[in-house]
């Protein structure tokens, strides 16, 4: 299959692009490399190292005498993206070039705008592209279990049978996202279903968990690694939990810690996103995943981190509370379905614990570079002061 990831200089889009290499698929990918640029505006880097996409694709070439076709552009500009996509004509895209980070999206004014309009822009050039170009194509959208919120009812994938005034239909799970980041992929959830309903265009619509680790198999076989942050505007909190225990710095659950969130390993990502590609919807399908492995509290991945730290590295794993600079419920009902991609096939492959353990052992490996970065850890993004004009 040729396949476009979109993104593929990011902490999913990489390895994603290794896996579907080694089985066999040819890949094209492009990137703006807006994350390193942005990551080291708030002072801040991967603690793994990651090199240019000019020598990753070299040593790739050296180690597996494979290519994968790089395009540096913007997928904000409908130019680069009709014109990559005459050049390609994939079978498959996988949408992953979207500013990720929710506390980016927080920090004020101009990080808000950017991350709403680059986000759906570059969602609505893409589906536009593909209907004028490749009508046929499936396109594979990472979007976000956060675009659910935390409602008092069970959340469904996608789609859900109401009943009201006694009259039932079938319609989309209401949406109630807690960030601007969070909010654009509700506004690109909307904008695919609208493609669809056009164009018949074929579309996977992925609402993933929180992904943590540091390997996939193609990772450890390659030493080619992604990028691993752990601030507190682009690392996620088990990133930034397991890189405290490592540096002996206190394990800080935001707030009261009892926020739940579901969640899964990069290497479970990656296999979940490799079975969505090569088992794609029918013609003219629009089709919702949920995609984690277990839901955890705050409180309960601390604990876990702390725990590991203790036994496997005879750290201290102490936990102290922050105040939580976030607007969000931290205590609620969660519980989403998480059915559909086990019916195609997928399992799980790494608990965990089993996953901290390598991650902890790894920001050992590299702790030289974590310790320069302690800093840039605790929370300084406050929801409620996002500044605007004035600041």
């Amino acid at each position: 299959m040729k396949i476009l990831i979109l993104g593929i200089d990011g902490y999913i889009g990489w390895p994603l692009a290794l896996r579907l290499i080694a089985r066999g698929h040819e890949v094209s990918g492009a990137d703006s490399f807006f994350t390193r640029e942005r990551v080291r505006e708030v002072n801040s880097d991967s603690i793994t190292p990651i090199v240019s996409m000019e020598d990753r694709l070299q040593k790739l070439y050296q180690l597996w005498k494979k290519k994968i076709e790089f395009h540096k552009g913007d997928v904000s500009d409908p130019e680069f993206v009709y014109d990559l996509i005459k050049k390609i004509k994939p079978d498959a895209i996988v949408h992953l070039a979207e500013q990720r980070s929710a506390p980016y999206s927080m920090l004020g004014l101009k990080q808000a705008t950017d991350t709403l309009t680059k986000n759906m822009i570059g969602t609505l050039n893409l589906v536009y592209a593909m209907k004028d170009i490749i009508p046929e194509s499936h396109l594979l959208k990472l979007g976000t279990m956060g675009e659910y919120g935390t409602p008092n009812i069970d959340i469904p994938e996608g789609f859900f049978e109401i009943e009201y005034k006694d009259r039932k239909d079938f319609l989309p799970f209401p949406k109630f996202a807690g960030s601007w980041y969070h909010w654009s992929k509700v506004h690109d959830t909307n904008n695919l279903m609208f493609a669809n309903k056009l164009w018949n265009l074929r579309i996977t619509d992925v609402m993933q968990g929180v992904v943590y680790g540091t390997r996939t198999k193609e990772i450890e076989e390659t030493d080619l690694y992604t990028r691993f942050d752990i601030d507190e505007v682009w690392g996620t909190a088990l990133n930034r939990f397991c890189t405290q225990a490592v540096l002996d710095e206190p394990i800080t659950p935001y707030g009261k810690g009892f926020q739940r969130r579901g969640f899964l390993s990069l290497e479970d990502s990656i296999s979940c996103l490799t079975i969505g590609l090569e088992k794609p919807p029918e013609h003219g399908e629009y089709r919702v995943f949920n995609q984690f492995d277990e839901h955890y509290s705050v409180n309960e991945l601390a604990e876990i981190t702390s725990s590991t730290a203790r036994d496997i590295l005879n750290k201290r794993g102490k936990i102290e509370h922050v105040e939580n600079p976030r607007i969000e419920k931290e205590e609620h009902y969660y519980n989403p379905e998480h059915s559909k991609l086990k019916a195609l096939g997928y399992e799980r492959k790494r608990a965990l614990k089993e996953e901290i353990i390598l991650m902890l052992k790894d920001i050992e490996k590299f702790k030289g570079k974590a310790d320069n970065l302690r800093g840039v850890i605790k929370p300084k993004t406050v929801w409620k002061n996002s500044p605007g004009l004035d600041k």
